[in-house]
């Protein structure tokens, strides 16, 4: 019974709480509800606030960007209204101006008006002055044919017959001095190539030129490369092309051949040969062979070597080679490849001088006589050939014609044509340069100097530029100016007959006058 009305006192217990929960939640739901309108409210006040706010602010920030583009627009207005203004200052000038030059033109028109009156005036008078001069010359020329008993036309005829004969004399003795002048200049120029020819082919030295000497460490070797029935020396000269000459030299052996690099080649080969003992024909075109490498390496070094000392680049391994070749040929004594690089350094000097392109003319320089390395295969002037094999591997047009004009060739029409030449008559007429004895040397310019002063009115004559320009002084009361023309000419005629020499001498004939007083 206890425990039944235990469980009804728990149940109703239960009851009550769980009403007294609902109406706790209730009154705390009602509670929040308050709580989130109150805030909810308080949200949207500040809201309204936050928005008047920003309103105001737009307001302001419109008025200060109007501002701003008012002051803006007036400030553009006030620089578009001075531009105005400066134009239409610089417009008022121009009319100023405008009407200065229309009245000074009126002004001028009038005044030439004037002149052109003045003038028809004159014209007037100078046709009846000329008239007046008609008059006179034909009243003259009825007087004079009167006196002379011969038409105006029969004197012509007389003076025009006059005239003719006089012209064909003129004219024939100016034919004979053409046709003198011409054969004067064909047997210079026959002896110049004869002289050439010679120089390519036997030179004027040729024992130092066209031959080379190899020691040998006995006579007994010279048998061992005629070999047996002379196969060895006949194996030789046809590997090498070259002529070997074995006599009664002592321990020697002479190779005598023309082209420099072949005999270079068989050089090399027989100095192996004999070094290493094994002399028969297959031994001999081996080594040969090796010769000929080593000989177009060093060819090659040599090329390269040159164009590094004068610093130019770029140019065709042909060329180099070609550049290398000449170091085994000479002309007249002097090393081609020395000559080469000695004309390159001095149209470089010459050029940085002029204020032109320094590398493009130390590269004409080194490149003038590349057709020297291959003058005696191709036929022509080793200028033209030079300029062909230079224009075949790329070379600038400058540098082809400098090429072919060095020696007149081709009529020189560049500074570059003109600097190479210059370069290479110093480098060739310098002395020591080219095999001459000083003797010689001394005695050619002794001569120069004799037949300067050996004319009338020279009062002293000096031979410079190691001979190739002679400086005649004459007095100036014994020779005038047009003498002084004539007598460059027969000094030069003088020295063409009595000496002989390379290249061209200048003629300067000089003619001062002075007039010297004194101020008391």
């Amino acid at each position: 019974m206890k425990i039944e009305l235990a469980l009804v006192l728990i149940g109703v217990a239960l009851v009550v709480g769980g009403l007294a929960g609902m109406w706790l939640r209730r009154k705390l739901g009602e509670s929040r509800i308050a709580d989130a309108e109150r805030t909810s409210a308080q949200i949207v006040e500040e809201s309204k606030k936050e928005a008047d706010t920003i309103r105001k602010e737009a307001v302001i920030q419109a008025k200060d960007v109007v501002l701003e583009a008012k002051s803006e627009w007036e400030k553009e207005s006030r620089e578009m209204r001075r531009e105005l203004q400066g134009q239409e200052k610089r417009i008022l000038q121009k009319e100023e101006n405008l009407e200065r030059k229309l009245s000074q033109v009126e002004a001028r028109e009038e005044e030439f008006g004037k002149r052109e009156k003045h003038l028809g005036q004159r014209e007037e008078r100078l046709g009846g002055l000329q008239a007046d001069a008609e008059k006179l010359v034909a009243e003259q020329r009825e007087r004079l044919e009167n006196l002379s008993g011969m038409s105006s036309e029969e004197a012509k005829s007389r003076l025009m017959e006059s005239m003719e004969s006089e012209a064909r004399h003129d004219g024939a003795k100016r034919i004979k001095q053409i046709e003198d002048e011409a054969k004067e200049t064909a047997d210079k120029k026959a002896k110049e190539i004869l002289a050439l020819a010679i120089q390519r082919y036997a030179g004027d030295f040729v024992a130092e030129k066209a031959v080379s000497v190899v020691p040998l460490p006995s006579d007994e070797m010279k048998g061992r490369i005629i070999g047996r029935e002379g196969r060895n020396i006949r194996a030789i000269e046809a590997a090498t092309g070259i002529d070997l000459i074995i006599d009664d030299t002592p321990e020697a052996v002479i190779i005598s051949g023309f082209n420099p690099v072949r005999r270079e080649v068989a050089r090399l080969g027989l100095e192996r040969l004999i070094a290493d003992g094994r002399i028969h024909p297959a031994r001999i075109e081996e080594v040969v062979k090796k010769a000929e490498q080593e000989v177009d390496e060093a060819i090659r070094d040599a090329g390269e070597q040159a164009t590094f000392d004068v610093g130019v680049h770029g140019i065709h391994p042909e060329i180099i080679k070609l550049i290398g070749r000449l170091r085994y040929r000479t002309s007249y004594g002097q090393n081609v490849l020395q000559h080469s690089l000695e004309v390159a350094f001095l149209c470089g000097i010459m050029a940085s001088e002029l204020g032109i392109n320094v590398k493009q003319a130390k590269r004409a320089g080194l490149l003038h006589d590349i057709g020297k390395a291959v003058d005696h295969e191709v036929e022509g002037s080793h200028a033209v050939i030079g300029a062909d094999l230079a224009r075949k591997y790329g070379e600038a047009p400058k540098v082809v014609h400098a090429l072919a004009a060095h020696h007149e060739d081709e009529k020189p029409e560049t500074i570059l044509a003109v600097l190479v030449q210059a370069a290479d008559a110093l480098s060739g007429a310098r002395p020591g340069a080219r095999r001459e004895m000083l003797e010689t040397y001394v005695k050619r310019l002794g001569d120069l100097e004799r037949i300067g002063t050996s004319f009338n009115g020279v009062t002293s004559c000096f031979a410079i530029q190691a001979g190739r320009e002679i400086r005649v002084m004459v007095s100036s009361e014994s020779i005038s100016d047009a003498q002084s023309h004539v007598l460059a000419k027969d000094i030069a005629r003088k020295v063409e007959d009595e000496m002989t020499y390379p290249g061209q001498i200048k003629v300067n004939v000089i003619r001062e006058t002075r007039a010297v007083e004194y101020a008391k």
